[in-house]
Order: C-alpha cells, then sequence, then structure tokens
C-alpha cells in the first residue's frame, strides 16, 4: 500500500444504516490496510457486520421510544467503529471465532459512544459526523442521561466475558471517567500544562483503544504476552490519535472532518497544539497567544486569523513531531506479536493515523 493509497478519503457512511447493518467506513479501513490473505478480509467484515448488528441492537432496546431515539441516535448517524475493528483484529492473536468476541466489540463501541455523549455536553457541540448532536436536539441533561445509559447497557454486556477482560473493563471505566474530569479541573498549580495534557489523553482517548485490543486478546485466549502488547500499542496509538485529532480540528475542513473546525478554539479546549504555541518564541506564536488570549474580543475575524496562523506555526509541526515518536513506539509494542496478517494491518494502522494530517 502506498502513500498515496493511505492518504485518499475514506467513504464515510451517511445516517442512514445499511441494510445488512454493516458499515463502509470500518470495512474500507480494512480493505484498505488488511493484507490480501484469503480468507482474512472476509472474516474481519463478518464479524464487523455482526458487531454493528448487535450494536444497533444494544443501543435501541430501552422500552420507551423516546430514550430509544436518544441512545440509538449516534450509532445511527455514523462513525468509523475504530474500537471494534480494534476489538476483532487483537483476537486475531487467539481464536477470531471465540464466544463473546462480537460481544466485546460491542462493549468496547458503547463505551465510546457514552464518552461522546458527555464530550458533546462539555464542548457545546452542535454536529458530529455532519449530524446534530445529542444535546443540540434533546438538550444537555437528556444527552448527558443518554450517555449513562450506554454506559450501563456497556456494563451489563459485559458481565459475561471473562474475567481479564471484565476486570480491563472496569478499570478503563475508571480511568476515562478520570481523565474527563481531570480535563473539567485543569491542571494543578505548579502542574506542566504538556504533562497535564498526555494525563487527559491517556484517560480520555488511549485508554480505550488499549482496553479495545486488551478485551480483544483476553476473549480470544490470547496469551498474556500478546495482550500486553497490544495494549502497550493501544496506548501509544491512542496518544497519537488524539495528536492526530488536535491537528484536523485546526487544519481540517467541516466537510472533510464531519466536525465544525476549530470547534477546540471556540470552546477553549487546550490541545496540543494550542499548548505548543503558547510556549513558543516567533512571531506566528506570540500572535496566536494574544489572539487565543482575547478570544472573540479580539474582533469578528479572530477564529479564522487564528486557524490561518496554525497552518503556518512551529507549533503545529512540533505536535506532528510528538505523534510520530508516539507512533513509533506503538511499532516498537508490536516487535513481540506473531507475524499474522493482523500485526500488518495494525502496523498500516499507523501509517493511516499520520496520514490522516498529511
Amino acid at each position: 500500500m502506498t502513500a498515496e493509497q493511505l492518504a485518499e478519503p475514506l467513504y464515510e457512511a451517511p445516517a442512514t444504516a445499511a441494510p445488512d447493518g454493516g458499515r463502509p467506513y470500518a470495512a474500507a479501513l480494512l480493505s484498505r490496510l488488511g493484507p490480501d490473505v484469503p480468507g482474512y478480509q472476509d472474516r474481519l467484515g463478518r464479524a464487523l457486520a455482526d458487531a454493528e448488528r448487535l450494536l444497533r441492537a444494544c443501543t435501541r432496546d430501552a422500552s420507551d421510544h423516546r430514550v430509544r431515539a436518544l441512545t440509538g441516535h449516534l450509532a445511527a448517524t455514523g462513525g468509523k467503529r475504530m474500537r471494534p475493528l480494534l476489538v476483532l483484529l487483537a483476537a486475531e492473536f487467539g481464536d477470531p471465532g471465540g464466544e463473546g468476541v462480537a460481544r466485546a466489540a460491542v462493549v468496547a463501541e458503547l463505551v465510546h459512544l457514552a464518552s461522546l455523549y458527555h464530550d458533546d455536553v462539555v464542548d457545546r457541540a452542535a454536529t458530529r459526523h455532519g449530524a446534530p448532536t445529542a444535546n443540540a436536539l434533546w438538550g444537555n441533561r437528556m444527552a448527558a442521561r443518554g450517555g449513562n445509559w450506554l454506559l450501563a447497557r456497556a456494563a451489563r454486556l459485559s458481565a459475561d466475558l471473562v474475567p481479564e477482560a471484565l476486570a480491563l473493563n472496569a478499570r478503563t471505566a475508571n480511568r476515562i471517567v478520570a481523565g474527563q474530569l481531570r480535563e473539567l479541573t485543569g491542571p494543578e498549580p505548579g502542574e506542566d500544562a504538556l504533562a497535564h495534557y498526555f494525563r487527559v489523553t491517556a484517560g480520555k482517548t488511549a485508554a480505550l483503544l488499549a482496553m479495545s485490543l486488551g478485551v480483544g486478546a483476553w476473549q480470544s485466549r490470547a496469551s498474556r504476552e500478546v495482550a500486553d502488547s497490544l495494549v502497550e500499542y493501544g496506548e501509544q496509538l491512542g496518544l497519537a490519535f488524539q495528536i492526530a485529532d488536535d491537528l484536523l480540528d485546526l487544519l481540517s475542513p467541516e466537510a472533510s472532518s464531519g466536525k465544525e473546525q476549530g470547534r477546540d478554539l471556540l470552546v477553549g479546549v487546550p490541545s496540543l497544539p494550542v499548548l505548543l504555541a503558547r510556549e513558543g518564541t516567533d512571531a506566528c506564536d506570540a500572535e496566536l497567544r494574544e489572539l487565543l488570549a482575547a478570544g472573540p474580543a479580539a474582533g469578528a475575524g479572530w477564529h479564522r486569523r487564528a486557524l490561518d496562523l496554525f497552518a503556518v506555526s512551529r507549533a503545529t509541526g512540533r505536535a506532528e513531531t510528538l505523534m510520530h515518536q508516539r507512533l513509533a513506539r506503538a511499532r516498537a509494542a508490536l516487535s513481540a506479536l506473531p507475524p499474522l496478517p493482523a500485526r500488518r494491518t495494525l502496523d498500516a494502522l499507523c501509517d493511516f493515523v499520520a496520514l490522516r494530517t498529511g
């Protein structure tokens, strides 16, 4: 797979689900990243479709039709289904057809969807995947409770997982909540802002990717050594993934990303490029610091000007360097895994994350 092929835009699913419950984005991603090994992609494609059908059933099994509309909203509007795919890739190192693997994939996505409901409330986001957010449609109180409902559904579904996967799921739920709280409270007095950023990211993003790989390994009865390597890969990939998202927020128009460009700037989220710009010493960063400090008081065009400056700022390049460092650590974790097709897919995923911002 060439860099040009990896960088080509993927088709992202519209709000209406495919008739068989499959999601075009996850299938296209797998097709692009996975080696052409007989049976490999077909097996994973079927598993993704099975997980999607179970996910739809789980998000819409409330007795009240109004609650079903709320809890099924984000699942129905699309998404990459990255976490279920990671669960299924990890299961390739054990028994991919083992009992509960599809259930583990759905647990990972339910926790992810719940976190999105909560994030959209905190960020006051109006759209996601090009569709209105739950808080835009039902208000913050209902959206927050919809996220809680999804977490409860994930807990109920995970009760039948193997003990190691269940324990990892529980620890991850704790890490995610701690990361969200740490983000809201901000750095402690004297705490380095970059260190705080990475602690928040470890809890909010990396923890869930690591969990997805870990529960897939444990549920498929892979070895402890394999599970540990996959969890470490997920931690590093997750950190890189968040940095890539930070960069996309600043550099990618809404038509490409499905999210309003520069939304983090508007709501004051201290993304990595913002933190690095605050430490910068050149004229570009100096102007950025003034704009970010003043916000809307800087004038009607402050947001567009800030986005233009980030496009050429050294802070953006420094963030990209840190992203590549994390991807290198993720690849190092893969070196301990058996040379299966899934390992090649996970390695290619590192390239894909890097090229999202290219």
